[in-house]
C-alpha cells in the first residue's frame, strides 16, 4: 500500500491486518509503526521510482500516494501521473495480480445539477487542477493496465471524513465547535459524503472481489446531507446545538468566485450526489456505519484533539 502514513492508509493498513492479510506499507519518509504491517520508507515517489524490492511478494497494490488537501500545479500533476503508470508497469513485471487505485469524485467534476447525480459511465469532466490532474493520474494507470493486463480498479469517493480528517472538512470542524452563529441555515444543498471506516471497508472488500476488477466505482454513505444537516450532525458530537442562520443565496454566489473561500465555499454549499448502485450491488456491499454516526465520532475526537 502506497501512502500507508497517510489519513486513509493507516486506517486502511489496521483492517487489512485484522482480517488476517499480510500488509506492506510504503511511505515517502520514515513513518511511525503500524501494528502488523511491514512499513518501507522509499523516498520521493515519482517517474523513475524503483519499486521491484517494494512488489516482491505481493499479490495486490492500493495506490493512495498522490496529492490531497491542497493545489496541483501542471507538473505535479505530470509527475503523479508518471509516478503511477511507473507503479503500474513494475507492479505487473513483478507479477502482482491487481491494482486498487483510489482517485476521487473531483475527477468527474466538483458540483451536480438539481436532481441529478454522478454515475460511473458519465464522461469525466473535471472543473479545477486537482480534479484534471486526478483523471489524468486514472488514465496514465489505465493505459498501462490495458497493455498489460493488470486487474484494475479505480474508486472515486467524494470528501472522505473520520477522525483525524484534514483540509476544508477540518476547518468546518473549528466552525461547528466554535459556537459562533453560522449563515448556513437557508441553504437545502445535498452532498454525498463517505465515513472514513465505510470506505475501509469497501476497498477491503475490491482488493479481492472478483466482480470489482476494471470497474470505476463510485460509493457514498447510506445519506446525502445538506450542509445544515451536516452542521448539526456535527454539533451532536460536540454536545451542542450549532446556532445557524441565513443569509440571502445571492451572497454565497458572490463569494463562490472568491479567490481563496471561493473554492472551498462551493463544496460547502453547491450539491454533489452520487449514484453507487454499479457498487452495492454486484459487489454486495453497502455502507455499515450511519452518517450521523460517523460524524458525531468526528466531532468527538477532533473535541478530544482540540
Amino acid at each position: 500500500m502506497t501512502g500507508a502514513a497517510g489519513f486513509i492508509g493507516q486506517a486502511l493498513c489496521r483492517a487489512l491486518v485484522r482480517r488476517g492479510h499480510e500488509v506492506r506499507g510504503v511511505t515517502r519518509v520514515t513513518a511511525a509503526p503500524i501494528a502488523g504491517v511491514k512499513m518501507r520508507a522509499i523516498g520521493n515517489i515519482g517517474p523513475q521510482t524503483e519499486w521491484a524490492r517494494c512488489l516482491d511478494g505481493v499479490d495486490v497494490v492500493v495506490h493512495l500516494a498522490t496529492s490531497a488537501h491542497r493545489p496541483v500545479a501542471e507538473g505535479t500533476a505530470k509527475d503523479e501521473a508518471g509516478a503511477a503508470a511507473r507503479l503500474a508497469q513494475a507492479a505487473r513485471t513483478a507479477g502482482v495480480r491487481r491494482l486498487v487505485h483510489v482517485s476521487s469524485i473531483r475527477a468527474m467534476g466538483d458540483t451536480t445539477g438539481p436532481g441529478s447525480r454522478f454515475h460511473p459511465a458519465d464522461p469525466p469532466a473535471p472543473t479545477d487542477p486537482y480534479g484534471r490532474a486526478k483523471l489524468k493520474i486514472e488514465r496514465a494507470v489505465a493505459a498501462v493496465a490495458q497493455r498489460e493486463g493488470l486487474e484494475l480498479v479505480v474508486l472515486r469517493p467524494p470528501l472522505v471524513y473520520g477522525p483525524g480528517v484534514k483540509g476544508n472538512f477540518r476547518a468546518l470542524l473549528a466552525l461547528a465547535a466554535s459556537g459562533l452563529p453560522l449563515p448556513f441555515a437557508g441553504l437545502c444543498n445535498r452532498r454525498s459524503l463517505i465515513f472514513l471506516d465505510n470506505l475501509v471497508d469497501l476497498l477491503s472488500v475490491v482488493s479481492i472481489h472478483p466482480a470489482a476488477s476494471g470497474r470505476v466505482l463510485l460509493a457514498r454513505d447510506t445519506a446525502d446531507l445538506s450542509i445544515t444537516e451536516l452542521i448539526q450532525a456535527l454539533g451532536s458530537g460536540f454536545g451542542r446545538r450549532v446556532k445557524l442562520f441565513s443569509v440571502p443565496p445571492v451572497l454565497f454566489s458572490g463569494l463562490r468566485h472568491a479567490p481563496v473561500v471561493g473554492p472551498a465555499l462551493r463544496r460547502l454549499t453547491l450539491p454533489l450526489l452520487v449514484d453507487d448502485d454499479e457498487t452495492r450491488g454486484p459487489l454486495g456491499w453497502a455502507p455499515a456505519i450511519p452518517a450521523e454516526i460517523g460524524l458525531a465520532e468526528t466531532a468527538r475526537a477532533y473535541r478530544a484533539a482540540s
